[in-house]
C-alpha cells in the first residue's frame, strides 16, 4: 500500500457512514427505542425497561419548513439524544419522542404563492425533516410521532377546546367547573332570581358571558394585506406584518377568546413550584404584571370611567384622566362643542370635539402597541370636551384619550397623577394641565417625583406613609361606595382565532340566534375541508375598515350544514375562523404519552406514570422540556394554561406540565456584506491576509445567528457526508456549554473526527480490520485514571454538561492511545461513554469487541469508590501567607498529623519561633501564621 492511500478500516466519513446506515436500520427493526406503556396498545411486560422508574425527556417540537434543518436546528435535540441515551443506559424507562407543530401560515402564505395544498407541503417537509433526524441517530420512539395537522390529532385539540369552551371558572373555588354546574346552580335559585325571567336567548348569553372559552369584540392586530389577524411577535416594531411587509392596525374584530386571566394567580404562584431558569419565571411574571391596588369610580355624566391604579394614597393628585381611543365610552361622553375653558393644545386645532376624535383615533390605529407604549415615545393626545368628577375631593378632570393606553390593559382608563409618575408629567407639561403633589418632594424638584415619603396635601390622608395612606384610602373608598381593593394583571384574555385556511377548525356551530353551540365528541374530528382558494381576503388591504373574508367562509356547501344536535334536524352555520398554531403546541407532551388511543385523550394510568406528581407538592409533569427562550412567555404560558384547565376537570393528575426547563443557546455563524451592504454567500468568501474577499471585492464580516437571510446557512446533511453524523454530534456538543450561544467553524470539525478516529483505531486495526483488545489488567494509575473518568463523566451527564464530558473521553482516549494493545477493562467503559454521543461508532465497536445486539441497555459503568481515593495529598505549607514548603501525606492522616508534618517542612523557615496559629485546610493548604 502506498503512502497516499487510505487504509481500508481506517474511520472516514464514507465507513462511517455505511455504519450509521447500518445501525440506523438495526433501531428501526427491533423498536429498539421503544419505550413502554403501563397499560394500552404500546405496553410491553418484556420489555428490559418494563416496570423500571420513568423519565420523560422532551424538545420543543419543529415547524418543518421547506428549507430543511440547519446546523443550529438539531443542538437542543442531539443534546437530550445524549442525555436520554445515558438515562436509558443508567436504568430508566426513557421517553424520549418527537412530533411536528404544522399547522400556520408559512404554510399557508406557501399555498398562496404557488397554488399547491399546504397538506402536500407540509407532508413533504415533515418527511424531510424526519429523515434529516433519522440521519442524525436522534433515539426517538417513533410510533409516538405525529404532525400536529393529523385529523387523529386535531380531533384532541379540538376536544380540549370543547373542555374549555364547556367549563367556567369559579372564584369561590379557584377552579374551572363544567358549565352544566352553573346552569344547575342558577335553575336552582342558588345564584339568584333573575334566571326565572329570562328568556331562552337571555339564558344563554348569561352562560356564554361565563364560559373559560367566549366570542368578544376584542381589539386585535389587524392585517388587511394578510386578510388576518397577528399575534404581537408577528408584527413588526414599525408596525407591519413580518410575512409580505403589509401595514398592520389596531381595530376591533368579533373573535373568539380565552379566559386565561382568570388563572392569573395560578400562573404566578405555580411557577414557585418549578425547576425553570429564573429569567424564565421573571419574564412570565412580568408578563402575567400582577398588580394590587383598587378600583375607583370616577362619575361622569349619568354614568362613570372606573380605573385601576397601584396607588389609591395619590388620589387627591389625579389632574386628569385619559381613555384609550377605543374605549368603549368615548363616543357617549362626547359634547357637541368645545366646552369654555378648552385649551387650543387640548383641541389639536379641531372644529368640534368629535372632529377631534376621530382624527387622533384614526391615527392611533396605524400604530402598533409597541410604538403607542414605547419608552421615550413622544407622549399625545386630545381632549374629548368631557370632564369627571375625583371623587375624593369633587374636581372636575379633563378627559383625554391618548394612545400610550391601551383598551385591552385594566379598564383601558387611568387617572392621571403627573406629580408622581413620569409618563403623566410628561403629558401634563406637553398639555398644560396642572400639577399637584401629594407625597412630600425634596426641596428644588421638578418632575415626577416617584419616591416614598409623607403623605401632603391629601385631606385625611395627610401625615401618614404610603402603605397606610393605601390602606386608608381602600377603606374610605369602599366605606363611600366609590370603589375597591381588587387585584389586576397586565395579562390579557387569550386572543383565538385566525382568519386563516391552515389551522384547526373550531367545533362550533351558530343557530338562528347568532350564538355559538358546541357540537357532540361524537362529531370530532371537524376536518378542514379541501378548497381551491386559500387567500384570506379583504376588500382594500390599505384600510383597516375592510372586513375579512375568510377562506372557509367561501366553502359554502361546508358552511351551511344539516345537524341534529338534540331538537330535529337543523341548518347550522359552521365557524369560518380557524385556531391558532398555538393550539396544537399547548398539549402535545399529553399526546406523546398515549398516541394510538382512540377513546381517551391519554388514558389515566399511562399520564400517572409518565407525568404524575411523584411526592406532595410535586408539580409533575415533563421531567426536562427542553426549547429556546424565545418561547419563554406565550407558547409556555398558554400550555400551562390549557394544562391547569384540565387539571381542574380530572383529565390529568398533573398540574404543571413541563416540571424543568432547559433553555439550549444558539449556533451563530458569520456572515458577509459588500461595500454596498448587500449580504453575499458566506460559503464564496475567502480570506487573504486577514481581510475577506469575493472574488477580487473585498467585504465585510459580522456575526450573527445562522439563517437563509444571512446567507450562511450550513446544513447537517452536509457535515455528515462530510465527517458523519457522529463527528457531527461530537462537535456540537463539544462546542461549548449547551446552554450558551456559540459560533459555527466547520474547520474545527476535524478535531471530533480525529477524536473519533484515535477510540476506533484502539479497538480495530486499520490495516486488517482486526480487534486490538487484549484481556489483562490495568495498571493501578490507569485504573485509577479511567474510574475518576467514569465518575466525572456521570456527573457531567446528569447536569448536561456535554463539553466537559468528551473533554473528558478525549483524556482517557489520549492515555490509553500509547498503550499499543490495551486492556478490555478501559476500552469497554470507554465505549460505553462515547456511546451517548457518538451512538453508530460504539454499538460498531461494541459489536466488534464480541457483544451481541445494540448496546442500548448495557449499564452504564460506574466508578469504583476505591479508585476514586488518592494515594496521597500534598499541602503546600504558607508562612505569613507566602508558601514556603510542601508536605505529602496519606489520606486519612489526622489533621494533628498534618499539622505536625507542616511545622517539620517549615522548621528552617521558623527559627525557632513560636507560630501564633497553624490552620489546616482539609485536603488543600496549611497556613502558619508567625
Amino acid at each position: 500500500m502506498s503512502d497516499t492511500e487510505t487504509p481500508p478500516f481506517r474511520y472516514t466519513a464514507a465507513l462511517a457512514g455505511e455504519i450509521e446506515q447500518r445501525w440506523q436500520d438495526f433501531w428501526d427493526a427491533n423498536g429498539t427505542f421503544h419505550a413502554p406503556n403501563p397499560t394500552g396498545e404500546l405496553a410491553d411486560p418484556e420489555h428490559p425497561r418494563a416496570g423500571a422508574p420513568k423519565l420523560h425527556v422532551q424538545d420543543m417540537f419543529p415547524y418543518p419548513s421547506g428549507a430543511g434543518l440547519h446546523v443550529g436546528h438539531p443542538l437542543g435535540y442531539i443534546g437530550t439524544d445524549c442525555y436520554t441515551r445515558y438515562q436509558r443506559q443508567a436504568g430508566y424507562n426513557v421517553l424520549h419522542p418527537m412530533g411536528f407543530d404544522a399547522f400556520g401560515l408559512p404554510a399557508e402564505q406557501y399555498a398562496v404563492q404557488t397554488g399547491t395544498h399546504p397538506a402536500v407541503t407540509t407532508a413533504a417537509n415533515v418527511e424531510r425533516y424526519r429523515q434529516q433526524l433519522r440521519r442524525l441517530g436522534l433515539a426517538y420512539d417513533e410510533r409516538r410521532s405525529f404532525s400536529t395537522t393529523d385529523p387523529e390529532y386535531y380531533r384532541w385539540t379540538q376536544w380540549i377546546f370543547l373542555q374549555v369552551f364547556n367549563s367556567w371558572f369559579d372564584p369561590a373555588v379557584g377552579k374551572a367547573r363544567p358549565i352544566d354546574e352553573l346552569i344547575a346552580s342558577y335553575e336552582s335559585g342558588e345564584r339568584g332570581p333573575e334566571w326565572a325571567g329570562l328568556s331562552a336567548v337571555e339564558r344563554r348569553k348569561l352562560i356564554d358571558d361565563h364560559r373559560l372559552a367566549y366570542v368578544s369584540e376584542a381589539p386585535v392586530n389587524w392585517c388587511p394585506g394578510l386578510g388576518t389577524v397577528l399575534a404581537n411577535e408577528e408584527v413588526t416594531p414599525d408596525g407591519r406584518s413580518e410575512r409580505g411587509n403589509y401595514p398592520v392596525f389596531q381595530r376591533s374584530l368579533k373573535q373568539w377568546m380565552m379566559r386565561i386571566t382568570a388563572y392569573g394567580d395560578r400562573l404566578v404562584e405555580d411557577l414557585d413550584a418549578l425547576d425553570w431558569p429564573e429569567p424564565v419565571k421573571l419574564m412570565q411574571r412580568n408578563w402575567i404584571g400582577r398588580s394590587r391596588g383598587a378600583h375607583v369610580d370616577f362619575p361622569i355624566g349619568d354614568g362613570r370611567i372606573r380605573v385601576f391604579t397601584t396607588r389609591p394614597d395619590t388620589l387627591f393628585g389625579a389632574t386628569y384622566m385619559v381613555l384609550a381611543p377605543e374605549h368603549e365610552l368615548v363616543e357617549s361622553i362626547i359634547p357637541a362643542v368645545w366646552p369654555a375653558g378648552a385649551q387650543e393644545v387640548w383641541t389639536g386645532g379641531h372644529a368640534t370635539p368629535a372632529d377631534a376624535v376621530t382624527a387622533y383615533r384614526a391615527a392611533a390605529a396605524a400604530k402598533t402597541e409597541e410604538e403607542r407604549t414605547a419608552d421615550g415615545k413622544v407622549k399625545t393626545g386630545v381632549f374629548t370636551g368631557a370632564y369627571a368628577t375625583n371623587p375624593v375631593n369633587g374636581e372636575q378632570v379633563p378627559v383625554f384619550i391618548a394612545d400610550y393606553v391601551l383598551a385591552g390593559y385594566g379598564t383601558g382608563a387611568i387617572m392621571a397623577v403627573p406629580g408622581h409618575d413620569e409618563r403623566d408629567f410628561d403629558f401634563a407639561t406637553a398639555y398644560a394641565l396642572p400639577v399637584v403633589r401629594t407625597i412630600e418632594t425634596p426641596e428644588g424638584f421638578d418632575g415626577a417625583y416617584v419616591g416614598d415619603g409623607v403623605v401632603i396635601n391629601s385631606g385625611f390622608l395627610n401625615g401618614l406613609n404610603k402603605d397606610e395612606a393605601k390602606a386608608a384610602m381602600i377603606e374610605w373608598l369602599e366605606a363611600e361606595g366609590k370603589g375597591q381593593g381588587a387585584t389586576t394583571y397586565r395579562l390579557r384574555d387569550w386572543l383565538f382565532s385566525r382568519q386563516r385556511y391552515w389551522g384547526e377548525p373550531f367545533p362550533i356551530v351558530y343557530d338562528e340566534t347568532g350564538l355559538p353551540i358546541a357540537l357532540p365528541e361524537s362529531m370530532l374530528p371537524v376536518e378542514l375541508p379541501d378548497v381551491d382558494d386559500f387567500s384570506p381576503r379583504t376588500f382594500d388591504p390599505d384600510d383597516a375598515n375592510s372586513e375579512p373574508e375568510t377562506p372557509l367562509s367561501r366553502k359554502k356547501d361546508w358552511v351551511q350544514v344539516e345537524l341534529d344536535l338534540g331538537d330535529g334536524l337543523k341548518t347550522y352555520t359552521r365557524e369560518t375562523n380557524t385556531m391558532p398554531q398555538w393550539a396544537g403546541s399547548c398539549w402535545y407532551e399529553l399526546r406523546y404519552l398515549d398516541p394510538k388511543n382512540e377513546k381517551v385523550l391519554v388514558d389515566p394510568e399511562n399520564e400517572a406514570y409518565w407525568m404524575g406528581p411523584r411526592t406532595p407538592g410535586d408539580a409533575g409533569g415533563v421531567d426536562l422540556y427542553v426549547g429556546g427562550v424565545e418561547h419563554a412567555v406565550l407558547h409556555l404560558l398558554y400550555s400551562r394554561f390549557w394544562h391547569k384547565v384540565l387539571f381542574d376537570l380530572g383529565h390529568v393528575s398533573s398540574f404543571e406540565p413541563f416540571k424543568k426547563l432547559f433553555n439550549q443557546g444558539y449556533i451563530q455563524a458569520y456572515a458577509f456584506r459588500d461595500a454596498r451592504g448587500m449580504i453575499v454567500p458566506a460559503d464564496d468568501v475567502v480570506e487573504r491576509d486577514g481581510k475577506w474577499y469575493l472574488g477580487d471585492q473585498e467585504v465585510y464580516r459580522e456575526y450573527g445567528k445562522m439563517g437563509k437571510g444571512l446567507k450562511n446557512v450550513v446544513t447537517p446533511d452536509e457535515m455528515c457526508e462530510q465527517y458523519g453524523a457522529d463527528t457531527f454530534r461530537v462537535y456540537e456538543m463539544a462546542m461549548g456549554p449547551l446552554d450558551v450561544s456559540r459560533p459555527w467553524d466547520t474547520r474545527a470539525v476535524v478535531g471530533s473526527q480525529r477524536f473519533l478516529q484515535r477510540a476506533w483505531r484502539l479497538v480495530v486495526d486499520e490495516e486488517t480490520g482486526a480487534v486490538r483488545v487484549g484481556d489483562e489488567p490495568l495498571d493501578p494509575k490507569t485504573r485509577k485514571i479511567l474510574h475518576r473518568i467514569i465518575a466525572g463523566v456521570r456527573e457531567d451527564l446528569e447536569e448536561l454538561r456535554f463539553n466537559t464530558a468528551i473533554a473528558k473521553l478525549i483524556e482517557l482516549t489520549n492515555t490509553l492511545t500509547p498503550m499499543g494493545t490495551v486492556s478490555r477493562e478501559a476500552v469497554e467503559p470507554l465505549v460505553l461513554m462515547i456511546s451517548p454521543f457518538a451512538p453508530h461508532l460504539a454499538e460498531e465497536l461494541w459489536t466488534r469487541l464480541g457483544h451481541e445486539g445494540s448496546l442500548a441497555y448495557t449499564a452504564f459503568p460506574v466508578a469504583d469508590p476505591a479508585q476514586l481515593v488518592a494515594d496521597a495529598i500534598t499541602y503546600p505549607v504558607q508562612v505569613n501567607g507566602k508558601v514556603r514548603g510542601r508536605v505529602e501525606v496519606s489520606p486519612d492522616t489526622t489533621e494533628d498529623e498534618v499539622r505536625a508534618a507542616a511545622l517539620a517542612a517549615v522548621a528552617e523557615v521558623l527559627a525557632g519561633k513560636e507560630p501564633k496559629k497553624v490552620i489546616v485546610v482539609k485536603g488543600r493548604l496549611v497556613s502558619v501564621v508567625v
